[in-house]
Protein backbone atom coordinates (compact mmCIF):
# COMPACT_ATOMS: atom_id res chain seq x y z
CA UNK A 1 0.00 0.00 0.00
CA UNK A 2 1.12 3.35 -0.43
CA UNK A 3 1.25 6.49 1.77
CA UNK A 4 -1.75 8.20 2.03
CA UNK A 5 -1.43 11.93 1.70
CA UNK A 6 -3.15 15.00 3.73
CA UNK A 7 -6.34 15.09 2.04
CA UNK A 8 -6.74 11.10 2.12
CA UNK A 9 -5.88 11.19 5.78
CA UNK A 10 -8.83 13.71 6.37
CA UNK A 11 -11.21 11.94 3.97
CA UNK A 12 -10.04 8.84 6.57
CA UNK A 13 -10.09 10.61 9.72
CA UNK A 14 -13.53 12.26 8.82
CA UNK A 15 -14.93 8.50 8.18
CA UNK A 16 -13.46 6.92 10.93
CA UNK A 17 -16.11 9.56 13.06
CA UNK A 18 -19.04 8.86 11.03
CA UNK A 19 -20.80 7.77 14.77
CA UNK A 20 -19.98 10.83 16.33
CA UNK A 21 -21.46 13.05 13.14
CA UNK A 22 -24.49 10.60 13.53
CA UNK A 23 -24.42 11.33 17.37
CA UNK A 24 -23.74 15.21 16.82
CA UNK A 25 -26.85 15.73 14.18
CA UNK A 26 -29.16 14.42 15.83
CA UNK A 27 -28.27 15.94 18.82
CA UNK A 28 -28.50 19.08 17.36
CA UNK A 29 -31.68 18.71 15.55
CA UNK A 30 -33.55 17.33 18.93
CA UNK A 31 -31.86 19.99 20.42
CA UNK A 32 -32.85 23.09 18.48
CA UNK A 33 -36.53 21.71 17.78
CA UNK A 34 -37.13 21.69 21.37
CA UNK A 35 -35.35 24.23 23.06
CA UNK A 36 -38.00 26.39 24.24
CA UNK A 37 -39.18 23.35 26.37
CA UNK A 38 -35.40 21.91 27.52
CA UNK A 39 -35.19 25.54 29.67
CA UNK A 40 -31.48 27.02 30.24
CA UNK A 41 -30.13 24.19 28.04
CA UNK A 42 -32.43 24.95 25.26
CA UNK A 43 -31.67 28.51 25.51
CA UNK A 44 -28.12 27.57 25.08
CA UNK A 45 -28.84 27.46 21.43
CA UNK A 46 -29.72 31.08 20.99
CA UNK A 47 -25.72 31.71 21.80
CA UNK A 48 -23.25 30.94 18.90
CA UNK A 49 -20.48 30.80 21.38
CA UNK A 50 -22.27 28.42 23.58
CA UNK A 51 -23.32 26.55 20.39
CA UNK A 52 -19.70 25.98 19.10
CA UNK A 53 -18.77 25.47 22.55
CA UNK A 54 -21.20 22.45 23.42
CA UNK A 55 -20.45 20.89 19.75
CA UNK A 56 -17.13 20.78 20.37
CA UNK A 57 -17.38 18.88 24.09
CA UNK A 58 -20.13 16.78 22.71
CA UNK A 59 -17.58 15.80 19.88
CA UNK A 60 -15.64 14.19 22.53
CA UNK A 61 -18.15 12.84 24.70
CA UNK A 62 -19.43 10.68 21.54
CA UNK A 63 -15.93 9.88 20.78
CA UNK A 64 -15.29 8.35 24.11
CA UNK A 65 -18.48 6.78 24.01
CA UNK A 66 -17.76 4.85 20.40
CA UNK A 67 -13.80 4.97 20.58
CA UNK A 68 -14.33 1.26 20.24
CA UNK A 69 -15.85 1.72 17.13
CA UNK A 70 -13.38 4.74 15.77
CA UNK A 71 -10.01 3.62 16.71
CA UNK A 72 -8.67 2.10 14.21
CA UNK A 73 -6.23 -0.25 16.47
CA UNK A 74 -5.54 -1.78 19.85
CA UNK A 75 -3.59 1.37 21.59
CA UNK A 76 -1.41 -0.91 23.68
CA UNK A 77 0.02 -2.74 20.74
CA UNK A 78 3.00 -2.32 19.17
CA UNK A 79 3.83 -2.89 15.32
CA UNK A 80 7.02 -3.99 14.28
CA UNK A 81 8.51 -1.20 11.72
CA UNK A 82 5.85 1.42 13.02
CA UNK A 83 7.97 3.26 15.38
CA UNK A 84 7.41 7.17 14.88
CA UNK A 85 6.37 6.65 11.47
CA UNK A 86 4.64 9.71 9.88
CA UNK A 87 1.17 10.01 9.69
CA UNK A 88 -0.66 7.84 6.66
CA UNK A 89 2.33 5.28 6.43
CA UNK A 90 1.17 1.33 5.57
CA UNK A 91 1.02 -0.79 8.49
CA UNK A 92 4.07 -3.51 7.69
CA UNK A 93 2.40 -6.92 7.18
CA UNK A 94 -1.12 -5.64 8.45
CA UNK A 95 -3.34 -9.35 8.99
CA UNK A 96 -6.25 -9.76 6.90
CA UNK A 97 -9.32 -7.35 8.11
CA UNK A 98 -6.98 -4.95 10.10
CA UNK A 99 -6.68 -1.22 9.18
CA UNK A 100 -4.07 -0.52 6.79
CA UNK A 101 -2.67 2.63 8.14
CA UNK A 102 -1.03 4.35 10.99
CA UNK A 103 -3.83 7.58 10.24
CA UNK A 104 -1.86 10.22 12.23
CA UNK A 105 1.41 8.62 12.45
CA UNK A 106 3.21 5.78 14.86
CA UNK A 107 4.68 6.94 18.30
CA UNK A 108 8.06 5.75 19.64
CA UNK A 109 7.19 2.41 21.15
CA UNK A 110 5.18 1.97 17.29
CA UNK A 111 1.55 2.07 18.49
CA UNK A 112 -1.12 3.69 16.75
CA UNK A 113 -1.29 7.85 17.73
CA UNK A 114 -4.83 8.26 16.17
CA UNK A 115 -6.17 5.45 18.72
CA UNK A 116 -4.46 6.26 21.31
CA UNK A 117 -6.20 10.06 21.22
CA UNK A 118 -9.18 8.53 20.93
CA UNK A 119 -9.02 6.07 23.76
CA UNK A 120 -7.34 8.85 25.51
CA UNK A 121 -10.62 10.83 25.02
CA UNK A 122 -12.37 7.92 27.21
CA UNK A 123 -9.40 7.65 30.10
CA UNK A 124 -10.14 11.71 30.66
CA UNK A 125 -14.02 11.97 30.42
CA UNK A 126 -14.45 9.10 32.50
CA UNK A 127 -12.80 11.02 35.55
CA UNK A 128 -13.09 14.51 34.82
CA UNK A 129 -17.37 14.90 34.96
CA UNK A 130 -17.54 12.68 38.16
CA UNK A 131 -14.83 13.80 39.96
CA UNK A 132 -16.12 17.42 39.40
CA UNK A 133 -19.64 16.22 40.83
CA UNK A 134 -18.34 14.50 43.24
CA UNK A 135 -16.31 17.80 44.36
CA UNK A 136 -19.15 19.74 44.38
CA UNK A 137 -21.63 17.59 46.42
CA UNK A 138 -18.59 18.03 49.02
CA UNK A 139 -18.39 21.45 48.55
CA UNK A 140 -22.47 21.97 48.18
CA UNK A 141 -23.51 20.16 51.50
CA UNK A 142 -20.72 22.16 53.68
CA UNK A 143 -20.92 25.75 52.26
CA UNK A 144 -24.74 26.00 51.99
CA UNK A 145 -25.06 25.69 56.15
CA UNK A 146 -21.58 27.42 56.34
CA UNK A 147 -23.05 30.54 54.25
CA UNK A 148 -26.48 30.27 55.70
CA UNK A 149 -25.55 29.94 59.39
CA UNK A 150 -22.82 32.14 59.50
CA UNK A 151 -20.79 32.51 62.99
CA UNK A 152 -18.23 29.28 64.37
CA UNK A 153 -19.47 26.70 61.51
CA UNK A 154 -18.55 29.57 59.09
CA UNK A 155 -15.36 30.12 60.71
CA UNK A 156 -14.22 26.29 61.30
CA UNK A 157 -15.25 25.35 57.73
CA UNK A 158 -13.71 28.21 56.18
CA UNK A 159 -10.18 27.82 57.80
CA UNK A 160 -10.35 23.93 56.74
CA UNK A 161 -10.83 24.97 53.41
CA UNK A 162 -8.33 27.88 53.15
CA UNK A 163 -6.05 25.10 54.38
CA UNK A 164 -6.55 22.99 51.60
CA UNK A 165 -5.83 25.45 49.26
CA UNK A 166 -2.76 26.91 50.62
CA UNK A 167 -1.10 23.01 50.27
CA UNK A 168 0.62 23.01 47.11
CA UNK A 169 -1.04 20.54 44.21
CA UNK A 170 1.38 18.92 42.75
CA UNK A 171 3.34 18.25 46.01
CA UNK A 172 -0.35 16.68 47.06
CA UNK A 173 -0.21 14.25 44.26
CA UNK A 174 3.92 13.09 44.92
CA UNK A 175 2.97 12.47 48.70
CA UNK A 176 -0.33 10.77 47.64
CA UNK A 177 1.54 7.99 44.75
CA UNK A 178 4.70 7.49 47.05
CA UNK A 179 5.04 3.22 48.46
CA UNK A 180 5.31 4.90 52.01
CA UNK A 181 2.14 6.37 51.74
CA UNK A 182 0.08 3.42 49.99
CA UNK A 183 1.93 1.37 53.06
CA UNK A 184 0.85 4.26 55.70
CA UNK A 185 -3.14 2.76 56.87
CA UNK A 186 -4.57 0.95 58.84
CA UNK A 187 -5.34 -3.03 58.40
CA UNK A 188 -9.18 -3.53 57.40
CA UNK A 189 -10.92 -6.77 57.60
CA UNK A 190 -14.24 -7.03 56.13
CA UNK A 191 -17.47 -8.66 57.70
CA UNK A 192 -17.53 -11.17 54.59
CA UNK A 193 -13.93 -11.62 54.23
CA UNK A 194 -11.24 -13.62 56.72
CA UNK A 195 -8.61 -11.71 54.90
CA UNK A 196 -7.47 -8.04 55.93
CA UNK A 197 -5.97 -5.10 53.77
CA UNK A 198 -3.87 -2.37 54.28
CA UNK A 199 -6.51 0.74 53.68
CA UNK A 200 -4.11 3.60 52.53
CA UNK A 201 -4.34 7.06 53.24
CA UNK A 202 -6.03 7.89 49.71
CA UNK A 203 -8.70 4.69 50.69
CA UNK A 204 -8.88 6.75 54.02
CA UNK A 205 -9.80 10.44 52.48
CA UNK A 206 -11.85 8.32 49.78
CA UNK A 207 -13.78 7.10 53.10
CA UNK A 208 -14.32 10.56 53.58
CA UNK A 209 -14.85 12.48 50.60
CA UNK A 210 -17.06 9.70 48.95
CA UNK A 211 -19.51 9.65 51.79
CA UNK A 212 -20.94 13.29 51.01
CA UNK A 213 -23.04 12.64 47.77
CA UNK A 214 -24.91 10.17 50.32
CA UNK A 215 -25.48 12.88 52.68
CA UNK A 216 -26.34 15.34 49.89
CA UNK A 217 -29.19 13.16 48.79
CA UNK A 218 -30.73 11.82 52.20
CA UNK A 219 -30.77 15.53 53.39
CA UNK A 220 -31.96 16.53 50.08
CA UNK A 221 -35.45 14.02 50.08
CA UNK A 222 -36.01 14.24 53.82
CA UNK A 223 -36.29 18.12 53.74
CA UNK A 224 -38.85 17.72 50.72
CA UNK A 225 -40.90 15.00 51.86
CA UNK A 226 -41.15 16.11 55.69
CA UNK A 227 -44.39 16.09 55.56
CA UNK A 228 -44.65 12.64 53.72
CA UNK A 229 -43.05 9.88 55.44
CA UNK A 230 -43.81 7.05 53.19
CA UNK A 231 -42.63 9.05 50.23
CA UNK A 232 -39.17 10.03 52.31
CA UNK A 233 -38.49 6.71 53.83
CA UNK A 234 -38.59 5.37 50.39
CA UNK A 235 -36.22 7.63 48.61
CA UNK A 236 -33.92 8.17 51.66
CA UNK A 237 -34.07 4.43 51.70
CA UNK A 238 -33.20 3.85 48.17
CA UNK A 239 -30.40 6.14 48.33
CA UNK A 240 -29.04 4.64 50.99
CA UNK A 241 -28.88 1.19 49.84
CA UNK A 242 -27.49 2.22 46.74
CA UNK A 243 -25.34 4.74 48.04
CA UNK A 244 -23.62 2.16 50.43
CA UNK A 245 -23.42 -0.54 48.01
CA UNK A 246 -21.62 1.87 45.35
CA UNK A 247 -19.55 3.39 48.31
CA UNK A 248 -18.34 0.31 49.75
CA UNK A 249 -16.81 -1.17 46.31
CA UNK A 250 -15.16 2.60 44.99
CA UNK A 251 -13.66 3.51 48.52
CA UNK A 252 -12.87 -0.02 49.72
CA UNK A 253 -12.95 -2.30 47.29
CA UNK A 254 -15.24 -3.97 49.28
CA UNK A 255 -18.57 -4.49 46.87
CA UNK A 256 -19.18 -8.49 47.43
CA UNK A 257 -20.70 -8.40 43.82
CA UNK A 258 -17.90 -6.68 42.26
CA UNK A 259 -19.48 -4.66 40.08
CA UNK A 260 -18.19 -1.51 41.98
CA UNK A 261 -14.43 -0.95 42.14
CA UNK A 262 -11.94 1.71 41.27
CA UNK A 263 -7.79 0.48 40.31
CA UNK A 264 -5.78 1.85 42.93
CA UNK A 265 -3.95 4.39 40.73
CA UNK A 266 -7.28 5.86 39.45
CA UNK A 267 -8.63 5.91 43.00
CA UNK A 268 -5.42 8.03 43.64
CA UNK A 269 -6.32 10.77 41.29
CA UNK A 270 -10.20 10.73 41.22
CA UNK A 271 -9.59 11.36 45.50
CA UNK A 272 -7.02 14.05 44.46
CA UNK A 273 -8.73 16.00 42.05
CA UNK A 274 -12.23 16.03 44.33
CA UNK A 275 -9.80 16.90 47.54
CA UNK A 276 -8.40 19.85 45.43
CA UNK A 277 -11.57 21.51 43.53
CA UNK A 278 -13.83 20.80 47.01
CA UNK A 279 -12.57 24.10 48.76
CA UNK A 280 -12.88 26.13 46.15
CA UNK A 281 -16.31 25.32 45.18
CA UNK A 282 -17.43 25.56 48.89
CA UNK A 283 -15.83 29.11 49.25
CA UNK A 284 -17.72 29.43 45.85
CA UNK A 285 -21.56 28.52 47.33
CA UNK A 286 -20.70 30.01 50.89
CA UNK A 287 -20.54 33.14 49.25
CA UNK A 288 -23.74 32.99 46.62
CA UNK A 289 -25.90 31.50 49.78
CA UNK A 290 -24.71 35.03 52.46
CA UNK A 291 -26.02 37.02 49.34
CA UNK A 292 -28.92 35.40 48.36
CA UNK A 293 -30.26 34.51 52.20
CA UNK A 294 -31.25 37.97 52.71
CA UNK A 295 -33.42 37.76 49.30
CA UNK A 296 -37.35 38.41 50.17
CA UNK A 297 -38.36 34.93 49.06
CA UNK A 298 -36.36 33.29 51.72
CA UNK A 299 -37.74 35.14 54.11
CA UNK A 300 -40.89 34.08 53.25
CA UNK A 301 -39.82 30.34 53.26
CA UNK A 302 -38.78 31.13 57.07
CA UNK A 303 -42.28 32.65 57.37
CA UNK A 304 -43.84 29.80 56.51
CA UNK A 305 -42.20 27.52 59.20
CA UNK A 306 -40.02 25.86 56.22
CA UNK A 307 -37.24 24.03 58.13
CA UNK A 308 -33.14 25.63 57.31
CA UNK A 309 -32.37 22.70 54.95
CA UNK A 310 -35.45 22.74 52.96
CA UNK A 311 -34.42 26.39 52.35
CA UNK A 312 -31.28 26.38 51.77
CA UNK A 313 -31.35 23.11 48.91
CA UNK A 314 -34.92 24.10 47.31
CA UNK A 315 -35.08 27.85 47.89
CA UNK A 316 -31.70 28.86 48.07
CA UNK A 317 -29.60 26.32 45.48
CA UNK A 318 -31.77 26.72 42.83
CA UNK A 319 -31.20 30.35 42.42
CA UNK A 320 -27.94 29.99 42.59
CA UNK A 321 -28.02 27.26 39.89
CA UNK A 322 -26.75 29.59 36.81
CA UNK A 323 -23.01 30.53 38.87
CA UNK A 324 -22.92 26.52 39.82
CA UNK A 325 -23.49 25.70 36.54
CA UNK A 326 -20.91 27.70 34.57
CA UNK A 327 -18.42 26.94 36.92
CA UNK A 328 -19.04 23.51 36.86
CA UNK A 329 -18.26 23.31 33.15
CA UNK A 330 -15.05 25.88 34.20
CA UNK A 331 -14.05 23.33 36.53
CA UNK A 332 -14.35 20.12 34.20
CA UNK A 333 -12.07 22.33 31.91
CA UNK A 334 -9.95 22.66 35.18
CA UNK A 335 -9.70 19.31 36.05
CA UNK A 336 -8.71 17.96 32.53
CA UNK A 337 -5.59 19.93 32.25
CA UNK A 338 -5.11 18.66 35.86
CA UNK A 339 -5.39 15.10 34.78
CA UNK A 340 -2.93 16.43 31.59
CA UNK A 341 -0.69 17.41 34.09
CA UNK A 342 -0.63 14.38 35.98
CA UNK A 343 -0.17 11.96 33.16
CA UNK A 344 2.52 14.41 32.04
CA UNK A 345 4.29 13.76 35.05
CA UNK A 346 3.01 10.24 35.65
CA UNK A 347 1.52 10.26 38.68
CA UNK A 348 -1.54 7.58 39.26
CA UNK A 349 -1.67 6.52 36.22
CA UNK A 350 -0.31 3.21 34.52
CA UNK A 351 2.69 4.23 32.03
CA UNK A 352 1.04 2.54 29.03
CA UNK A 353 -2.25 4.76 29.86
CA UNK A 354 -3.26 6.33 26.36
CA UNK A 355 -4.56 9.59 28.34
CA UNK A 356 -3.54 12.69 27.22
CA UNK A 357 -1.04 14.20 29.29
CA UNK A 358 1.17 10.66 29.94
CA UNK A 359 1.22 10.69 25.92
CA UNK A 360 2.16 14.41 25.58
CA UNK A 361 5.12 13.40 28.28
CA UNK A 362 6.34 10.43 25.74
CA UNK A 363 5.76 12.40 22.75
CA UNK A 364 7.66 15.33 24.10
CA UNK A 365 11.07 13.52 24.11
CA UNK A 366 11.51 13.03 20.25
CA UNK A 367 9.45 16.41 19.68
CA UNK A 368 12.07 17.93 17.48
CA UNK A 369 12.47 14.71 15.37
CA UNK A 370 8.23 13.08 15.53
CA UNK A 371 6.17 16.50 17.05
CA UNK A 372 2.95 14.31 15.98
CA UNK A 373 3.03 11.87 19.23
CA UNK A 374 3.06 14.52 21.11
CA UNK A 375 0.91 17.24 18.98
CA UNK A 376 -1.97 15.38 18.40
CA UNK A 377 -3.30 14.51 22.05
CA UNK A 378 -1.78 18.43 22.87
CA UNK A 379 -4.41 19.70 20.62
CA UNK A 380 -6.89 17.45 21.56
CA UNK A 381 -6.70 18.18 25.17
CA UNK A 382 -6.71 21.72 23.90
CA UNK A 383 -9.39 21.44 22.08
CA UNK A 384 -12.05 20.39 24.89
CA UNK A 385 -10.92 22.59 27.42
CA UNK A 386 -11.70 25.46 24.88
CA UNK A 387 -14.99 23.88 24.02
CA UNK A 388 -15.83 23.63 27.97
CA UNK A 389 -14.80 27.16 28.21
CA UNK A 390 -17.22 28.41 25.59
CA UNK A 391 -19.83 26.33 26.62
CA UNK A 392 -19.64 28.19 29.97
CA UNK A 393 -19.17 31.51 28.28
CA UNK A 394 -22.41 30.89 26.30
CA UNK A 395 -24.34 29.23 29.85
CA UNK A 396 -23.49 32.20 31.27
CA UNK A 397 -24.37 34.74 29.01
CA UNK A 398 -27.91 33.25 28.60
CA UNK A 399 -28.22 32.54 32.64
CA UNK A 400 -28.16 36.06 32.91
CA UNK A 401 -30.84 36.82 30.70
CA UNK A 402 -32.97 35.16 33.48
Amino acid sequence: MEPLGFLDITAALAGRFWPVWIALAATFALSILYKRRLGLYGKLFDSPVGMTGFGIVMFWVFTALFANLIATHDPLTQISGMKNVLPGTPVRGAAEGAYGHYLLGGDNLARDVFSRMVMGARSVLSIAPAATAFAFMVGITLGLPAGYFGGKLDTGLSFVANLVLAFPVILLFYLLVTPEIQLAGPLVTMPWSTEGWRASIPNIMAAVLFVFPIIFFSILWNSRYFTSPARRNLYVGITLLFGLWVYAGLAFDADPTGIWSMDPNLLNVFVSVVFVNAPTVFRIIRGLVMDIKSRDYVAAGMTRGEGPWYIMLWEILPNARGPLIVDFCLRIGYTTILLGTLGFFGLGVAPESPDWGSTINQGRRLLSQFPHPAIVPALALMSLVLGLNLLADGLREESLKD
